[in-house]
């Protein structure tokens, strides 16, 4: 059963105003209907006025995912009735979008490169937001916050060319972090990104589902809905064409309404707004370096490995850590750190790597390069510093930890009666190395290193502990 899914990507432009009116999009910990007017509250004799600087924005996106954008785009009126909808109708684009006939690259199920065609991208102001309440023993109500109504978006739609619901996961992953390094979009922002996914079985009809707010939200979505599809077909039931609703908490999806037609919503030119001619706009664009052309930079001036630079490019609050970190450091030995050490044990936290200070972790790091701590000490000097940040506590330099922890690097004497306790309590290991078995005695540096926590060298342990066996005639 060969399985068909479409996305339409709404994304929040990082503008300063709303798309048709002056008020500030900074809205996020301020109380509901604060950051409102007349015109996103859509009151009557009102009339809107379009942002240039979302326009701009738009057009950058449009340009980095190589879309046409036609001599004339016109805004449009979407009607519908919901109460997060002040004016009534939505104002969108729809016959005459801003940019249309795009694509995007992604790895395949099979880790082949292979284009996703994009349809279109168009702008639209977003609704207001409902907050229910109640529930339990108290009546169930919604409230309605316009804050964000009148917030900038544009809408990237795609063609029914994913697969599975692992590549629409890749999908959105890329495509958020290119939107990222754009400069045109927040991905620490609540609610910043949403997603609607189109999906069928060849053959049935398709289902529409909303609420999809992350892509770990898109590849559980799917996946569910997927199974519930197949079960339908096996069974000789239909599959109906709706709107599901994605329930995150739960992981599945529940029937919404049946699915409308474009004529249900009455779309008409918007006649208070002129069209839009900014074809010419396109050559005064200049994007940034996007991840693809950063991670080839990375690898070819830093010379780290391919995985390590997709790892550090994935983000761009990352990339720009990491080259922070390797301007002070050898840039091989930072990646290392950076992306197999320091992400583990800020995606472990649930932390963003924003919070982390650099200048600390060099300070460790560039400790561990000059053999003034094992990196097994290091490690533990590492997560102490994270806890205290999450703890919103005033973080010890990683040379107080090491003082106040005696993690310090010792080798020689200091350890000779450890490693004789450690010889003679494994006899077997012992008589193994003297075997030839190169193994036994890893096993036994890593008994001592236990022993001292991790203090001590290990590559100075190895030749310790031979040179004791000698001494002993072992």
């Amino acid at each position: 059963m060969k399985t068909i899914i479409g996305l339409e990507i709404h994304c929040q432009l990082t503008t300063a105003t709303k798309l048709f009116c002056g008020c500030s999009t900074d809205y996020q910990n301020d109380p509901p209907n604060t950051h409102v007017c007349p015109v996103c509250l859509g009151l009557p004799g009102t009339m809107p006025s379009i942002n240039r600087r979302a326009v701009e924005y738009a057009l950058r996106v449009a340009k980095a995912l190589h879309l046409e954008v036609p001599e004339v785009s016109e805004f449009a009126r979407k009607n519908y009735f919901y109460p997060d909808l002040p004016k009534g109708y939505q104002i969108t684009q729809y016959d005459k979008p801003l940019a249309v006939n795009g694509y995007f690259e992604i790895e395949d199920d099979g880790g082949a490169e292979r284009k996703i065609r994009l349809t279109r991208i168009h702008l639209e102001e977003d609704p207001g937001r409902l907050v229910h309440k109640g529930g339990g023993d108290r009546p169930k109500y919604s409230l309605v916050d316009y804050n964000r109504s009148g917030i900038p978006l544009i809408e990237i739609v795609t063609e029914p060319d994913l697969r599975s619901p692992k590549e629409a996961r890749r999908f959105i992953n890329r495509l958020r972090t290119i939107l990222e390094y754009l400069g045109v979009f927040d991905g620490e922002r609540e609610g910043g990104l949403r997603i609607d996914a189109n999906i069928s079985i060849e053959g049935s009809d398709r289902v529409e589902i909303k609420n999809i707010s992350s892509y770990k939200g898109v590849e559980k979505a799917l996946t569910f809905e997927i199974t519930r599809q197949k079960n339908l077909i096996r069974r000789g039931l239909k599959v109906v064409r709706e709107t599901r609703h994605f329930q995150e908490a739960r992981g599945i999806t529940t029937s919404s309404r049946g699915k409308e037609e474009e004529h249900d919503y009455r779309y008409f030119p918007e006649p208070d707004l002129s069209p839009l001619m900014v074809h010419g706009w396109l050559e005064g664009i200049d994007l940034p370096e996007l991840p693809t052309a950063r991670r080839d930079r990375f690898m070819r001036d830093y010379g780290i490995s391919l995985n390590h630079a997709r790892t550090l490019t994935g983000a761009i609050r990352l990339a720009d850590f990491y080259e922070r970190v390797a301007r002070e450091l050898e840039p091989v030995f930072a990646a290392t750190w950076v992306a197999d050490t320091l992400l583990g044990e800020v995606n472990y936290r649930g932390m963003d790597i924003s919070e982390v200070r650099p200048e600390p972790f060099i300070d460790l790091i560039r400790m561990v390069a000059e053999g003034a701590v094992t990196d097994r000490s290091a490690v533990d000097v590492l997560r102490i510093m994270l806890d205290q940040c999450m703890e919103g506590r005033i973080c010890e330099a990683p040379s107080e930890i090491i003082t106040r922890l005696n993690l310090g690097k010792t080798v020689g004497d200091d350890y000779a009666e450890i490693i004789r306790e450690v010889i003679s309590a494994n006899p077997q290991a012992v008589e193994d190395l003297g075997s030839g078995r190169k193994e036994a005695l890893n096993f036994l540096v890593g008994q001592v290193m236990k022993a001292t926590r991790g203090r001590a060298d290990p590559l100075e342990l190895g030749r310790l502990i031979m040179d004791l066996l000698k001494e002993e005639g072992v």
